[in-house]
Formats: C-alpha cells, structure tokens, sequence
C-alpha cells in the first residue's frame, strides 16, 4: 500500500523595515505566496517582519510551529539594513550553498544583471528548508522556478530523469 503524500507546509516571511512600518504594501510576499500554492503547498503568511532580529525571531517560530519550506523575500542586497542572511545562518544546521548559487544564476540569467549580488543563503534546520529570496516580484518569480525541484524533493517526488522511458 502506498504512502498518502501529505501537503507540503510553506511559510513566507517578508524582511521589509518599511513595509513592516506600513510605508508601503508588501508586494513580493503575496506573489511567493501564490507560487507556493501553486507548487502543490499549504502556505501561511505573507508574516511581514522588520529586518534583522525579528527575521530570526520569526524563523525560530517557523521551526518551532513545524514547517517543511520557509521561503524568506527581502533583506538580502547589500544595504546595511538587509540582515536576512545573517539572521538565516545563525537558525540553518546545513547550509545548502547550490541553491542559493542556482538562484542567483536563475536571475542573471533572466537579464537581471544584479541578481548576482543577492546575498540570500539556503539551508536546512532540523527537517526544514529555508531559502532566502530577493524582495522584487521577479526576483521571487525567478527563485520560484529554481526552487520547485527541492520542494517536488521534501514531498517525496524522484530525481527527474532525462530519458527515462518509464
């Protein structure tokens, strides 16, 4: 008898000081949201944080309320101000290096030249992955495209195989 396959749970966490002060409206979280769900997930949130510690605090809720996807949007540049990856480093156990590699190429491939200054990170903590995005809507429709593979992965799917006739 086969294993159900049980829904994947995302959470996506906004890194906007300004959004956060309600200067403007969250704009990249609601999209990630929708991609997400589109990808076959149950998501919560956008949750819209301040960045720094409050993306810590936030991720430490993500893990502590179970979550299998934390997808982060915003505060990865190279502002003083953008702390998301360091906040990610001090939750991560493992770092998964590729993927933010494989994102970053995604987005200069895509003709965003500065893609490859995102200093996003992607790790896992305990049996969650956590992947930092850029806070643009095509930085995270770009992220998107990489990142459906690893969650076709955590819900059980297999490897694509080229020429497989199976």
């Amino acid at each position: 008898m086969a294993e159900a396959v049980t829904a994947i749970r995302a959470l996506v966490i906004t890194a906007s000081n300004r959004a956060a002060a309600g200067v403007y409206p969250d704009r990249s979280g609601p999209v990630l949201t929708d991609l997400l769900g589109s990808a076959g997930c149950t998501v919560d949130g956008p949750v819209v944080v301040p960045d720094g510690a409050p993306v810590e605090a936030a991720l430490r809720s993500a893990l502590a309320d179970g979550y299998d996807v934390v997808v982060t949007t915003g505060g990865t540049g190279l502002t003083p101000g953008d702390l998301t990856p360091e906040m990610t480093r001090r939750v991560i156990e493992r770092e998964i290096p590729g993927i933010a590699e494989a994102l970053r190429a995604a987005g200069a491939a895509a003709g965003v030249p500065s893609a490859i200054l995102s200093r996003g990170v992607a790790g896992v903590a305990g049996r969650t992955l956590i992947v930092n995005l850029p806070g643009s809507t095509g930085g995270v429709r770009d992220g998107m495209a990489v990142l459906g593979h690893a969650i076709s992965q955590i819900n059980g799917g297999d490897h694509a195989r080229p020429d497989s006739g199976a």
